[in-house]
């Protein structure tokens, strides 16, 4: 056990203020910048936790890496940690992605502006990078996995296999090489690391145990499910109801609920669809536009996805009826966010405890880096 005493909810509260002010560079970046702070630096998990608990957030649909910061906030201070955690990393890219939607939809490109967004890029483009490098060759461990990244990608890619069928084919590759007893799916041994240092479990503030609130609890999870799917679900009714499905409130709460439960292998997974809807079916958007809001993403803390609160404030912005076109694509905006963002909390807190339960299977937890592996 580290030296140290359990960090108070408020204590936490300002690591996770600081994580998601540098949550820079997409997941690979803030995965790693996760690992180094919480792993290396505070000490809070080990390494095999913490990549235990990655493997599960790749399998889940939204951005991996806010979900990985639910997991651990959740494991660190029961659902109220987890809540905190999920806020704190996504509040600044969503002032920073507002704040630049006003600028784009008053200015357009602005030169100046352009000329910022162009410079970020190359430093963000440096840590991605680097982030890619050290995650890679954590997890990327043998020949076998890289084998399995291999294969995905020319799968995807090459023949436009949908992500569901490779990650099904992973999970069922690395669960059959464990039970097999191949080397190449066991959890021990030739590791590399995802940080400057390897960081044992027992080394940990949690330590090796399982902390009593992560137990399977059937009451917590009825209230847990439905608490959430009323935050999320019930202002997509309400906006039905009252405004009709055709109106660009209700459009937006609509088509993002659904991008929130198939965005399955990160934002660009899903980014020329929500593109090609936004512009050709919708309107939102005009030709091109889309880069610009991606580029708004990258170059500002948060996960890459945020992009979709670009997205529904400039659909907002340019359907704003009886509203102000600011205030109509304010609301836009944030509503874009909250369907986006409200089911990742249903996915940790629902899922997570059955996860820490398996977190010694063998072969679940092989079957869960094959997957990352192939993500």
């Amino acid at each position: 056990m580290p030296d140290r005493p359990y960090p108070s909810l408020a204590e936490a509260t300002r690591i996770w203020a600081r994580i998601g002010l540098l949550s820079f560079g997409g997941p690979a970046g803030q995965i790693a910048l996760m690992h180094r702070i919480l792993v290396e630096e505070q000490r809070w998990l080990g390494e095999k936790r913490f990549l235990h608990a990655l493997n599960y957030c790749m399998l889940l649909p939204g951005p991996e890496a806010m979900q990985l910061a639910v997991y651990v906030g959740w494991l660190m201070h029961r659902t109220l940690g987890g809540i905190i955690a999920g806020l704190l990393f996504v509040l600044p890219g969503v002032v920073a992605i507002m704040a630049l939607s006003w600028v784009y939809a008053l200015f357009g490109n602005v030169g100046p502006v352009e000329a910022i967004f162009f410079g970020l890029k190359a430093a963000v483009l440096a840590i991605v990078v680097q982030a890619v490098i050290r995650i890679g060759s954590r997890v990327l461990k043998n020949s076998t996995m890289m084998g399995i990244a291999a294969l995905s990608f020319i799968a995807i890619f090459g023949f436009s296999v949908p992500f569901p069928v490779i990650i099904l084919a992973a999970g069922c590759i690395g669960f059959l090489g464990s039970r097999s007893g191949l080397s190449a799916f066991r959890g021990e041994g030739g590791h590399g690391k995802l940080g400057k240092v390897q960081v044992d479990d027992s080394q940990t503030l949690l330590g090796e145990e399982t902390p009593g609130h992560t137990e399977i609890n059937r009451s917590y999870a009825l209230r847990i499910s439905t608490a959430f799917l009323l935050l999320w679900l019930a202002p997509v009714a309400v906006l039905f109801a009252i405004l009709g499905t055709e109106q660009v409130f209700s459009q937006i709460a609509g088509f993002f609920s659904i991008m929130a439960v198939v965005t399955f292998g990160g934002a660009y997974a899903v980014l020329a669809y929500v593109a090609q809807e936004a512009v050709q079916n919708f309107g939102w958007l005009a030709p091109g536009e889309m880069l610009d809001g991606l580029g708004m993403a990258e170059t500002t803390p948060g996960p890459l996805i945020m992009v979709t609160q670009f997205v529904g404030f400039m659909g907002a912005f340019r359907e704003s009826g009886a509203l102000s076109p600011l205030a109509a694509g304010t609301l836009g905006g944030l509503l874009a966010t909250w369907v986006t963002f409200t089911p990742c909390f249903l996915w940790i807190f629902l899922g997570a405890p059955f996860i820490e339960r398996l977190r010694d299977n063998k072969a679940l937890t092989a079957a869960l880096t094959a997957i990352t592996a192939a993500v």
